[in-house]
C-alpha cells in the first residue's frame, strides 16, 4: 500500500502542479524518479477511439479499430440495466487490450431539446432513466479496472455557443433534472473521474464552479475521484484547481503548470490545496496502473455480435399495421442508400474506427432473403433526384413490400453545432410520397441520433426507430424486419409533432451566451404529459410482436411517510405467441398541489422477458426521495402531505394500472416572518395559526377576511382568498390593528422558529 502523503512530500512543487495537466492529448504527465506512471485516457462512450503517437481530437488522425456499439440514444431505449453493464464490460476490455486507462463516457445530460447536435450521445429527457444507465454502464466498465469518466458535468445541454454559453437554471429545476441525471451514478458507482463541461451555469464556468465541483460532487454526494476537464474547457487554471478540478486536459505547454507554482508561490494558492488535488489524481493513477492486464486481448467478433443483440434490444417499433414482421417468401424492394453506406454512430469526437460494419444489404444477403436494392436518394446531398425516384418507384411497384432506409446524413447532426429543424431531408421526404403511393405497403427504417417529424406517418405502413445503432446495424435491422426476435426498445424521449411543442422552443438556444431554462422542469414528457399536448410518440412508447397484460397491481401499504420503502407489485402477462420483453413503467403522479408539479415523473421501470402465456410477478420500490420535490428556499427535499397515485403503464400516455397512496409528509416550515408575511402562508402551520389567533381574536368581527383563520363557517370566497394573501402589515389598514401590536405579534410567530 503506498503513503501517497510520504509520496507528495518528496515531489516538488513544480512536479505537483505538473501532474495537473496533460503531457499530451490523451497522456497524463509520470514522475518517473518516484515510479508515479502516465496513464492514457480515451473517448469511448460506445467505442474506443484509442490513438498512437500521432494523437489528436479531432479526428484527423485516424484512430485504431475497435467496436462501435449503438450510441447512447438507442442504448437507452433498451431500457435496460444488464445490457448497458455488458457494454461497459466490452469497454473495459478493448480498453484493457489498448493500454487505456480510463475510457471518456458514460455521458448523462439531459435532452432538454431534440436540436441539441450532441443528443445521440446522451441516454434520456429523464434524469431517473439517464442516471441509472449512466451507473451500470460505468459498473461494467470499472469491473474490468478500467475508469469512467461520467460527463459533462453539468448543464451541458446545447452545441451552440458551448464554450461560453452561460445556463440560467434556477435551482429547483437544477436538483430535480440536470443534477439528478448525474447523481444516483455519481453515489452509487463512484466513478473514477468526471469531466467538467464547457459551459458556465448560472454565471460560473463548470471548470471552475466550486458549489458544483466541491459542495455538491464531493460534499453532499461523497465523490471521491478526481474532476478532469473537457477538453480546452478551462477558463481560469488556478481559481480552476482551487474550485476542485484537478486535471486539465490536453497538455497545456507547460504555462498552466507555471500558473500553479506562481499561485503558490505569491500566497493565492494554499499548496494545501493542491496537495490534496495531487492526492486525488494519485489514487486513481496508481489505481488504473495497478489494474493494468499484460498481454490483454478481446474477441473481435464475439463483440461484433454483442454490438447486433444490443442493437436489436435497443430499436423502437414504433408504428405498425401488421406488415411487420416479414414472410421470408416475400418480395422486398429495399430502397435508399442508407441500407448500403450505413450511418450507424455519431460525428464528432466519440467517432470510432470500426472493426467491421455489416450494412442492411449484407444481412439480407446472409440469411437469403428475396430482395431488390436501389439506391433511392444521395446521402451526401438533400436535393431530390428525379432518375433515382423512378427507379424505385418501380422496384416498390413490382414488389410486395417496401422497406424504405431513411434518416439523418452526418452533415446534419453532430458534435459542435445544433440542428435548426426536425425535418428529412428533402430528397427523403420526396421519395416517401412517391414511394408510398405505388406501394401501399412500405416500412420505413430510419437512421438518426435524435426525434424527427414525420408529417408522412399516416401513409407508412410500419416505421422501425434504429437510432445509430453501431457496425452491427444492418443484422439488426434485418433481425427485428423478419421476426428472429420481437422488437422491445421504448423511447426515452418524446418525439413532438411539431419543433414548436416542444417546451424548450421559445428559450432555446438563447440570446447571446445567456440561455434561460424558462420551461423550469417541465422537459420532454413532463410538460407533454402536464400540459395535454399531443406527442408524435410518447415517452417510453414502443411496439411489440407480441402483447402484454397488466394486471392485479398492489402497495405493500395504504399510507406512506417517508421512513421505509413502498413495494409496487403487479402481474405482467405475455399473450401473444412469441418469446418478447417488456419494459414495465412505474409513474407517481402528485395530486397535493404543494408546489406546481408535472402531471407525472418516472420512478421505475424493470424490464422482462417472457414466453408465449408466461406471467411474471414485477415488483419495484419507491422510496422518500421519489415523492419529494426540492424546496430551494431551505436547500433541502422536502415531502409533501396528501394524495398521490402510483401508475404502471407500458409508456406515460398507456396507463394500463393505477393506485392511490395517502402520504404523511414534513411538517410545513414556517415562512420567513416579517412584516410582509401573508396570513395564508401562516394558516398552514398549526403552532403559527394559534398565534395568529390569539393575537387577532378581537378583530374577527371587523374583518370577515379571518373567517378561516377562525375556523368560522361561511362561503365567502372573496374574503377567504382576501385573507389567504393579507400581508400582516395590511391588517393595520383594515382594522383597529396598531403598529405595537404587530410588533408584539411578529416577536411571537418568531419565537416559533
Amino acid at each position: 500500500m503506498r503513503n501517497l502523503k510520504s509520496l507528495i512530500e518528496q515531489m516538488t512543487l513544480e512536479e505537483k502542479a505538473g501532474l495537473c495537466s496533460g503531457d499530451s492529448f490523451w497522456r497524463t504527465k509520470a514522475v518517473e524518479r518516484l515510479d508515479i506512471p502516465a496513464i492514457n485516457l480515451s473517448d469511448g462512450p460506445h467505442g474506443l477511439r484509442a490513438q498512437g503517437e500521432d494523437q489528436d481530437h479531432l479526428g484527423v488522425n485516424e484512430s485504431k479499430p475497435a467496436t462501435c456499439f449503438p450510441t447512447a440514444a438507442g442504448l437507452a431505449s433498451s431500457w435496460s440495466v444488464a445490457l448497458l453493464e455488458q457494454l461497459g464490460a466490452a469497454l473495459g476490455d478493448e480498453a484493457q487490450a489498448e493500454g487505456l486507462h480510463v475510457v471518456l463516457g458514460p455521458g448523462a445530460n439531459i435532452k432538454r431539446s431534440p436540436l441539441c447536435g450532441r443528443n445521440f450521445e446522451y441516454f434520456s429527457e429523464d434524469p431517473l432513466l439517464s442516471s441509472h444507465l449512466a451507473a451500470a454502464h460505468i459498473r461494467g466498465t470499472q469491473s474490468r479496472g478500467v475508469g469512467s469518466s461520467l460527463k459533462h458535468f453539468a448543464a451541458n445541454n446545447q452545441e451552440h455557443r458551448r464554450m461560453s454559453v452561460d445556463a440560467r437554471v434556477d435551482e429547483r429545476t437544477l436538483r430535480e433534472i440536470y443534477l439528478a441525471s448525474f447523481e444516483y451514478a455519481v453515489k452509487e458507482t463512484q466513478p473514477w473521474t468526471v469531466m467538467c463541461a464547457y459551459n458556465r451555469l448560472n454565471g460560473e464556468y463548470c471548470s471552475e464552479h466550486p458549489r458544483l465541483l466541491t459542495e455538491i460532487l464531493r460534499d453532499e454526494w461523497g465523490f471521491e475521484g478526481y474532476v478532469v476537464s473537457d477538453w480546452a474547457a478551462v477558463n481560469e487554471r488556478v481559481p480552476g484547481l482551487a474550485a476542485g478540478m484537478e486535471l486539465e486536459m490536453p497538455a497545456s505547454g507547460g504555462e498552466r503548470d507555471a500558473q500553479i507554482v506562481a499561485a503558490v508561490q505569491n500566497g493565492q494558492l494554499e499548496e494545501a490545496v493542491l496537495d490534496l488535488a495531487v492526492e486525488r489524481l494519485l489514487r486513481v493513477t496508481f489505481k488504473a496502473a495497478d489494474a493494468r492486464l499484460e498481454n490483454a486481448s478481446f474477441d473481435a467478433e464475439d463483440h461484433h455480435q454483442l454490438a447486433r443483440r444490443i442493437a436489436r434490444e435497443s430499436m423502437v417499433l414504433l408504428q405498425n399495421d401488421g406488415t411487420l414482421p416479414l414472410a421470408n417468401e416475400r418480395r422486398v424492394a429495399v430502397i435508399g442508400e442508407f441500407a448500403e453506406r450505413p450511418r450507424y454512430q455519431g460525428g464528432g469526437s466519440s467517432h470510432v474506427n470500426a472493426t467491421r460494419v455489416e450494412p442492411l444489404l449484407e444481412a439480407l444477403e446472409t440469411r437469403g432473403a428475396s430482395f431488390d436494392y436501389t439506391k433511392g436518394f444521395e446521402i451526401d446531398r438533400d436535393a431530390p433526384d428525379q432518375q433515382l425516384e423512378q427507379k424505385a418507384v418501380q422496384r416498390a411497384r413490382d414488389a410486395d413490400v417496401a422497406v424504405l432506409c431513411l434518416g439523418l446524413p452526418d452533415r446534419h447532426e453532430s458534435e459542435g453545432y445544433d440542428r435548426t429543424h426536425l425535418n428529412l431531408p428533402a430528397n427523403q421526404l420526396a421519395l416517401i410520397e412517391a414511394v408510398t403511393a405505388a406501394q401501399p405497403n412500405t416500412v420505413v427504417v430510419l437512421a438518426n441520433g435524435a426525434p424527427i417529424v414525420m408529417p408522412w406517418a399516416g401513409q407508412v405502413s410500419a416505421i422501425l426507430e434504429g437510432y445509430l445503432g453501431g457496425q452491427a446495424v444492418g443484422a439488426a435491422v434485418a433481425d427485428l424486419l423478419y421476426g428472429e426476435v420481437s422488437p422491445s426498445g421504448k423511447l426515452a424521449e418524446t418525439f413532438p409533432q411539431r419543433l414548436e411543442d416542444n417546451p424548450v422552443h421559445l428559450n432555446f438556444p438563447g440570446e447571446g451566451d445567456v440561455v434561460r431554462y424558462g420551461e423550469g422542469i417541465f422537459v420532454g414528457y413532463r410538460y407533454h404529459d402536464t400540459q395535454g399536448v399531443a406527442p408524435l410518440f410518447p415517452f417510453g412508447h414502443g411496439l411489440s410482436y407480441s402483447r402484454f397484460d397488466y394486471a392485479n397491481l398492489t402497495l405493500s401499504a395504504d399510507t406512506f411517510s417517508g421512513d421505509e420503502q413502498l413495494t409496487v407489485s403487479l402481474d405482467v402477462t405475455n399473450s401473444g405467441e412469441r418469446e418478447a420483453s417488456e419494459i414495465v413503467q412505474l409513474y407517481l403522479s402528485d395530486q397535493t398541489q404543494t408546489v406546481p408539479v408535472a402531471a407525472q415523473a418516472l420512478r421505475g421501470f424493470d424490464r422482462v422477458t417472457l414466453a408465449p402465456g408466461e406471467t411474471a410477478r414485477v415488483e419495484m420500490t419507491l422510496a422518500r426521495r421519489d415523492f419529494c420535490w426540492y424546496d430551494a428556499e431551505r436547500a433541502d427535499w422536502r415531502l409533501p402531505t396528501g394524495s398521490f397515485e402510483v401508475r404502471v403503464g407500458a409508456s406515460s400516455r398507456d396507463i394500463r394500472l393505477s393506485r392511490s397512496i395517502e402520504v404523511h409528509g414534513d411538517e410545513t416550515p414556517l415562512p420567513a416572518i416579517d412584516r410582509n408575511t401573508l396570513l395564508g402562508d401562516l394558516q398552514t402551520h398549526e403552532s403559527a395559526a394559534r398565534v395568529l389567533r390569539e393575537h387577532l381574536a378581537d378583530l374577527a368581527e371587523e374583518l370577515p377576511m379571518l373567517n378561516s383563520l377562525m375556523d368560522k363557517g361561511g362561503d365567502n370566497d372573496l374574503m377567504d382568498a382576501m385573507g389567504r394573501y393579507l400581508p400582516l402589515r395590511a391588517l393595520i389598514s383594515f382594522s383597529s390593528f396598531t403598529e405595537a401590536r404587530l410588533d408584539a405579534l411578529l416577536k411571537d410567530l418568531k419565537a416559533l422558529a
